[in-house]
């Protein structure tokens, strides 16, 4: 590849400058094309989704440990300017040294993790777009092991770029919560981009899948493979209550809130409230005895493992689940594209074009 053609095209990607704040501190800019280093591929972007992690980023909306309300990212403080975006779809550019095997040309995604250790079951400590930079831009960098050939898969480039993030997160906690065939699964926050991944991996498991979404979504809840859908807008236990008497054996939640205090009595002896979101707020409270006296588990899921992704990027392969693709903008868009998110009404994902 010419590095100095390539630096040529107008490399702009979205940067938010040295602050947190809302989409005001989004810079559209131009960059050098980053350089692979040594066991890194160059990835040129197809196409890059946009989720929640990209709001939160920019707002600092994460707190600490020790101080909830601080302004942090996911695992502290963001370093500025940083390139958002953790899920992309592309082509591979160029390749760092010692790297052989034909991988130029290839489509790819890429896996956003950082994890803490090296193994099939390591953990999530940093994130493409948050502690390193990421895909809101025409080329972007990664190590080897995090990029996967998916060229033979009939999905598009938007569609495999909603991917890593929302259904990277979905399968690690259905597989955390231990989904199995034929159990009655209840998903929360069912028409944004983890829920309906949940919905849609979780039919594929085998599972009778309730789905929480409300007004105009709910066709579309259904339509990804939910058996039966609650209002959000009612009282959702008595209506869980109503459609499942014998109770769920998995919660898979990515809203939280008052909802795991009043739900928690809804599973079954033995079952998994699994969650890994707080779009109904963080402070919760649940009466303990529901939790020691019926033998359940309530589990915190963060993203995936490698193994996990790597049955993500499988399940790809067969295209075996339809990633809905909600609105697509041009990357100059970055702010209305996050507003768009923001405004949460829409069903899918939103993705973005360089």
């Amino acid at each position: 590849m010419d590095r100095r053609a390539a630096k040529s095209l107008r490399q702009r990607p979205q940067r938010p400058p040295a602050a947190d704040g809302g989409p005001e501190v989004l810079e559209f800019t131009e960059v050098a094309v980053p350089a692979p280093q040594a066991g890194e591929v160059l990835v040129n972007v197809g196409a890059v989704a946009l989720n929640n992690t990209d709001l939160w980023t920019r707002e600092g909306a994460y707190g600490r440990p020790d101080d909830p309300k601080a302004l942090s990212g996911w695992r502290g403080p963001i370093d500025f300017p940083r390139i958002q975006g953790a899920d992309v779809a592309g082509r591979v550019a160029a390749v760092g040294t010692s790297i052989t095997g034909g991988l130029v040309g290839r489509r790819v995604v890429i896996d956003p993790a950082i994890y803490d250790t090296t193994g099939p079951d390591a953990h999530p400590v940093g994130l493409m777009g948050s502690e390193r930079d990421g895909g809101y831009a025409e080329y972007v960098t990664a190590p080897l092991e995090r990029v996967h050939d998916v060229t033979e898969s009939p999905l598009t480039d938007d569609q495999l770029a909603t991917l890593p993030t929302a259904y990277g997160t979905a399968l690690g906690m259905i597989e955390r919560g231990q989904l199995r065939a034929g159990e009655t699964a209840l998903v929360t926050g069912a028409s944004g981009g983890v829920g309906l991944a949940l919905v849609q991996i979780a039919r594929a498991r085998g599972a009778h899948v309730l789905a929480v979404s409300s007004g105009s979504k709910i066709d579309a809840v259904r339509a990804a493979g939910a058996h039966d859908v609650i209002d959000r807008a009612g009282d959702i236990p008595e209506q869980v209550r109503a459609v499942a008497p014998e109770g769920m054996g998995v919660v898979l939640d990515v809203v939280a809130g008052e909802l795991v205090g009043e739900g928690l009595p809804l599973l079954r002896e033995g079952g998994r409230w699994v969650i890994a979101g707080a779009l109904g707020g963080y402070d919760v409270a649940f009466d303990v005895r529901r939790l020691y006296l019926h033998n359940a588990q309530v589990i915190g899921s963060s993203m995936h493992t490698p193994a996990y992704f790597g049955l993500l990027m499988d399940l790809a392969r067969r295209a075996e689940v339809q990633p809905v693709v909600a609105a697509a903008f041009p990357l100059d868009q970055a702010a209305q594209a996050q507003g768009e998110l923001s405004r949460r009404e829409h069903v899918g994902k939103i993705v973005m074009h360089p």
